[in-house]
């Protein structure tokens, strides 16, 4: 089994109320950052590997699926993740998690704490309980807080409160939107986020530029408006999508990102999607028909 050492190093920054995390790694490892946009329907589900060999996994998708996507991902003999983020506790980020959380050992677990009144939330919590008597440190995530994994890190960016035992009947706007920065390139996740809280964003001068956009709510048209675009200004849009009623994406989204030349990959069109980083270029994979690949220089 590869050789893995995690050490979280956590305190409050008194004046800003940040909780900071700090690692001590192995520098032994490749030179490049692997980030992968899963094929799990219509649902989000995304893993990272840093060049230290540490494994972060961002939401499960509405099933299953992603355990086989692990077994493709992992070796056999690897059953731990070091990070596990849920962005929100809807069923198509949620389900499969608890499939995962289920079959692998967790180190960390961040998310939100918000609560909801449906049977997967209940379900998460009793595995969240099993996962903690079992040794995971559960982290609530807000603004301010940094995940340093080896050479990459994870700012979180949103909530910008601790809303940890708040009851939503609908979470998307409380989803964790956070910036993964390794070398000089950034990658935006935004869960489900929908105008009014990317206008929140805007009004607070927040620094979202990123090289990579991972679109909202699966390119709903309640999400990535004009304004956010420009401030974020991406090179590659990535939309975590599947089969739905929803009409997603959106030819509104759609339209949105073609005026502003921005290149779109799509689970539903591409399958698993695979972005490798050196820290200045990227390499883009995907899955179906054939290999594709480009590098994007910036």
């Amino acid at each position: 089994m590869k050789n893995k050492y995690l050490l979280f190093l956590a305190g409050f920054l008194l004046l800003l109320n940040i909780f900071a995390w700090k690692e001590i790694f192995d520098l032994a490892g490749s030179n490049n950052l692997k980030v992968y946009f899963l094929d799990v329907g219509q649902g989000d589900s995304f893993f990272i590997e840093t060049p230290q060999f540490h494994q972060i996994l961002i939401d499960g998708g509405p099933d299953s699926t992603i355990v086989k996507k692990l077994q493709d991902l992992m070796p056999p003999q690897d059953r731990s993740i070091d990070l596990v983020i849920l962005t929100h506790p809807e069923k198509d980020h949620m389900q499969g998690l608890i499939e995962v959380l289920q079959r692998y050992k967790i180190n960390y677990i961040l998310w939100t704490g918000v609560a909801r009144d449906i049977s997967e939330y209940q379900k998460w919590i009793e595995v969240l309980t099993e996962e903690q008597k079992q040794g995971a440190e559960i982290i609530t995530a807000y603004s301010g807080q940094s995940v340093k994994a080896g050479s990459a890190s994870i700012d979180i960016l949103y909530p910008f409160e601790n809303l940890s035992g708040k009851e939503l009947k609908n979470s998307n706007d409380s989803s964790v939107v956070f910036r993964l920065v390794f070398g000089e390139n950034e990658f935006l996740f935004t869960g489900d986020i929908t105008n009014k809280t990317e206008e929140g964003f805007l009004s607070n001068s927040f620094n979202l530029q990123s090289d990579v956009l991972k679109v909202s709510h699966h390119g709903s048209k309640y999400s990535t408006s004009e304004d956010f675009l420009k401030s974020v200004n991406p090179e590659i849009a990535v939309i975590s999508v599947g089969k739905n009623s929803y009409g997603h994406p959106t030819s509104e989204v759609l339209q949105r990102l073609e005026d502003f030349g921005i290149k779109v990959l799509r689970t539903d069109k591409d399958g698993d999607i695979e972005i490798v980083s050196d820290g200045e270029n990227i390499n883009i994979n995907t899955q179906f028909y054939q290999i594709k690949s480009s590098a994007i220089n910036f």
